[in-house]
């Protein structure tokens, strides 16, 4: 019998070493993550039917999903024939190209808070990009050691200061 396990493990570590690019001034470079692998095995003396694997890649606009999914074929191609590869885009990487609505923000942080944010595409996928295409958007929002965590937590003060925020944002703009 032919264990998958080796060949799925062969797989992941050609897409860990090929770097995805080096990133561009407004953006880290692309990642990719390994997220969960599994056989559904059980039994220690059984080979298992079958290995999957999910990852995670966090782009940029060097890229799109299109792009992404040729890169992955190729990439394991270079490994095997016998794979099936199910492939979910969840938003395409962009920039926001409004210096308008980065300044009334980045005016407004400073007057609530005392603090001028720092202008970043660091925070990962942003739920803006479902609207990006409609108008422009900024992500802007708590910051904390819990973010993404169970029982994740924020300061009551720090929602006060949002809420001000974001009204200021949205007078200016529209003012």
């Amino acid at each position: 019998a032919q264990n998958p396990i080796p060949i799925l493990l062969d797989i992941l570590q050609v897409l860990k070493k090929a770097p995805l690019d080096a990133g561009t001034q407004h953006f880290q470079p692309s990642n990719l993550e390994i997220t969960s692998i599994d056989v559904g095995n059980t039994a220690t003396n059984v080979i298992p039917a079958h290995a999957t694997a999910r990852i995670n890649i966090r782009f940029n606009p060097l890229h799109t999903g299109v792009s992404l999914r040729r890169w992955l074929e190729q990439q394991v191609q270079a490994v095997t024939s016998d794979y099936h590869m199910d492939i979910t885009v969840s938003g395409e990487a962009f920039l926001n190209p409004s210096s308008r609505l980065c300044a009334i923000l980045t005016d407004v942080v400073h007057a609530v808070t005392g603090r001028t944010p720092v202008l970043s595409t660091t925070g990962g996928t942003s739920d803006a990009r479902f609207i990006k295409d409609y108008c422009p958007v900024l992500e802007f929002g708590g910051v904390g050691a819990t973010m993404h965590q169970v029982d994740e937590s924020v300061n009551i003060q720090d929602i006060q200061q949002l809420t001000d925020i974001y009204k200021r944002v949205l007078l200016a703009y529209f003012a």
